[in-house]
């Protein structure tokens, strides 16, 4: 009968990057397909989230949108390309190269936000202040990270701008002078596109635990159904999927508003 203690240790193997040093290993079995890729679902599907981005960018860049909106999506592909190394690799360098973009891509979407009156700029004091500010939250994210490198306390932050996001963009088309110049079916379709990407995302975390919780039976099932449509049951690979699709949505609600 097949049980996690018999599968893992056969299948599991370590790759030419040598131990992992990173915070986190996730569910996926390390080094089974590949001794230069440590997570082949985990590392792969992360190409969506650098396509989407690249759609939302040229999407901008073809309605001339200001240049905060294109930076935007150009974070989160670099999301995607720090996750893709992250997950091929397990190394803890490329975990910070796919967690402090994270960080910065949730706090520009604030700042977004938050800087949304008329005149907003580089010469404009109100959008100085708000950059002034995402750089020193960015900072020193940064560095008590570097210090303390515990993953439950990038996922405490960035849960934070998430909700932090929504609760702003709600606060706008409900409460600000700015609502009551937006007509009802406007209001009604930039709160539609927000929640759809705050839905998305909230059920990618909702699968990227049930990856957690019950690890040992989903690898269990993986090697009873065979690969490569085993690759269905990767709760973090549809996490992957799931944030980068909400992402885009997010962005959209942000850039209607």
């Amino acid at each position: 009968m097949l049980n996690l203690t018999t599968v893992a240790p056969l299948l599991q193997k370590t790759g030419v990057y040598g131990p992992v040093t990173a915070t986190l290993d996730w569910c996926e079995l390390n080094h089974q397909f590949s001794p230069y890729i440590a997570e082949m679902a985990n590392t792969f599907s992360n190409l969506f989230t650098v396509g989407i981005a690249l759609l939302g960018y040229v999407q901008a860049a073809r309605e001339k949108l200001p240049v905060r909106y294109k930076l935007g999506y150009a974070g989160v592909g670099l999301v995607g390309i720090g996750s893709f190394l992250f997950h091929a690799t397990l190394l803890f360098s490329a975990q910070l190269a796919d967690e402090l973009p994270m960080i910065y891509v949730g706090s520009m979407s604030l700042f977004l936000l938050f800087d949304s009156k008329p005149g907003f700029g580089l010469a404009n004091a109100r959008s100085q202040g708000l950059i002034a500010a995402l750089v020193v939250f960015d900072a020193v994210f940064t560095l008590s990270y570097m210090l303390y490198r515990n993953p439950v306390y990038h996922q405490l932050v960035f849960a934070t701008l998430v909700i932090s996001t929504t609760l702003r963009i709600t606060y706008i088309l409900q409460y600000t002078s700015a609502a009551t110049r937006i007509p009802p079916k406007k209001k009604s379709a930039i709160g539609h596109i927000f929640s759809t990407g705050a839905g998305l995302f909230a059920f990618g975390f909702f699968l990227w635990n049930l990856d957690n919780i019950f690890c040992g039976r989903l690898t269990v099932w993986k090697v009873g159904v065979g690969w490569p449509g085993a690759f269905l049951l990767e709760g973090h690979s549809w996490w992957h999927v799931l944030t980068g699709l909400g992402s885009y949505y997010m962005f959209i609600g942000i850039q209607f508003v």
